[in-house]
């Protein structure tokens, strides 16, 4: 049998490599449209900033890694233009086709500038591959501009944003929406502008940008620009071909991740799945998501019966040193899934004072019907990551606030106080419950 992944950097190889592991005799092709494969997209900002010297440091596996020691032939510079479910093929921009028993689509999501006038000119770069990062940097060290604007407060743009004001520019983050960072949440968006504010970078939200006019962009002056929105999943190729696309614009997928289509799956960015907390499709393109999917979709088109249940959304970026983590809703976005939701939110110390402990911000929000937790965040110096995960994994568990509250988490002075700042926001939460 003959399995075929589109896309090798993170769902399409982790596809491949879990396909391999359970059918030692499957014939494995991986088609690449670009000359890289299997690099860290999240590490882009700090090859940028400079923390990482060479841009083979972000490239994890060759193809002849592949090749060797897994028998999986990846094939560089292979661009699907067509895929004939009928035929069993995919077609290559060189003509050549390719055939398959099982596919996978693992094509990715790209950052779309057509909506900006003015996006092609050459001190206008986007940030989602390794070749745009080299191209920035080399502008960077060889133009040496003085100030960015830098388009779009996700979390890619909030990271470029503090590479280029480590590199000494003056920089601008300009957000269409009221919030960043893919949170509705006025005050956690305040927290985000005090920390770049005290860095020197300027955030204006409720800004939509619509042309890029040679040195200008909405008023504000600039030598470079770093596009970072307009972010959509590539799914032209699948709709083609007559695979479903789901309401959140992303390739329809079962628990399976298997497309609508039988025998095709599809994982990573470009493809859709549900949301633990609200029950429905959501579109949260993260590394660690590509990577889960594309293993359990490897799984299952070489013959498994693995499950993908699904996601509730859990981010955290680094801006300045401070950790900035959500997951599940907020407030607003419970409200409006149709919750009833009960916030508490704290700040507290991440150690015992006598010890140097920082301060960290916790809210917590649950369901008022049902006393579920349904969303969390933190904001911290330090502990941001291992707090932010306690509260994911009790989205996963349906944990309700009282049981949250008696959780049997670690002290010790050196680590956290007695009292962890998570379980003082629960208790809070139960006052207002």
């Amino acid at each position: 049998m003959a399995l075929v992944v589109i896309g090798g950097v993170a769902a399409g190889l982790s596809a491949a490599a879990r396909a391999r592991r359970r059918d030692a005799a499957l014939e494995i092709v991986v088609l690449e449209k670009g000359t890289v494969i299997s690099y860290g997209a999240c590490s882009l900002p700090y090859f940028v900033e400079g923390r990482i010297r060479e841009a083979g440091q972000l490239m994890v596996y060759s193809p002849e890694y592949f090749r060797k020691e897994r028998r999986i032939d990846v094939r560089t510079g292979a661009q699907v233009v067509s895929i004939s479910h009928p035929r069993r093929d995919v077609t290559l921009a060189s003509g050549a086709r390719v055939h398959y028993d099982r596919l996978v689509l693992a094509t990715g999501a790209r950052c779309d500038t057509s909506g900006i006038a003015g996006a092609g000119q050459p001190h206008v770069f986007t940030l989602h591959t390794v070749d745009d990062a080299v191209r920035l940097r080399r502008f960077l060290e060889e133009k040496r501009p003085r100030r960015a604007v830098v388009i779009g407060g996700g979390y890619i743009g909030v990271e470029a944003a503090d590479a280029l004001r480590r590199s000494g520019l003056r920089v601008t983050v300009l957000e269409r929406s009221a919030n960043v960072l893919r949170r509705e949440d006025a005050r956690f968006t305040e927290a985000v502008r005090i920390q770049l504010e005290e860095h020197g970078v300027e955030l204006r939200c409720g800004v939509e940008v619509k042309a890029i006019e040679g040195g200008r962009v909405a008023d504000v002056a600039c030598d470079v620009v770093v596009v970072s929105a307009g972010f959509k999943p590539n799914v032209e190729l699948a709709a083609e071909a007559g695979i479903a696309v789901g309401p959140t614009g992303a390739i329809r997928t079962d628990d399976r991740m298997e497309t609508s289509l039988r025998g095709i799956y599809a994982a990573g960015d470009c493809a859709e799945v549900t949301h633990l907390v609200t029950g429905r499709p959501a579109y949260i393109p993260l590394g660690t998501t590509a990577n889960k999917t594309g293993r359990v979709a490897g799984a299952n088109a070489a013959g498994g019966r693995e499950r993908f249940p699904g996601i509730v959304g859990t981010s955290i970026v680094g801006i300045f040193g401070m950790g900035f983590a959500t997951t599940g809703l907020s407030v607003a976005q419970a409200r409006a899934e149709g919750f009833r939701p009960v916030a508490a939110r704290i700040q507290a110390k991440t150690r015992p004072a006598w010890f140097g402990g920082g301060n960290t911000t916790v809210e917590l929000v649950a369901d008022g019907a049902t006393r579920r937790l349904v969303g969390g965040s933190v904001i911290g110096e330090e502990g941001a990551a291992g707090r932010i995960d306690v509260i994911a994994a009790a989205l996963h568990s349906r944990l309700r606030v009282e049981d949250f509250e008696q959780l049997d988490l670690a002290y010790s002075p050196p680590f956290s106080p007695a009292w962890d700042p998570l379980l003082i926001a629960a208790q809070q939460l139960m006052k207002e419950l």
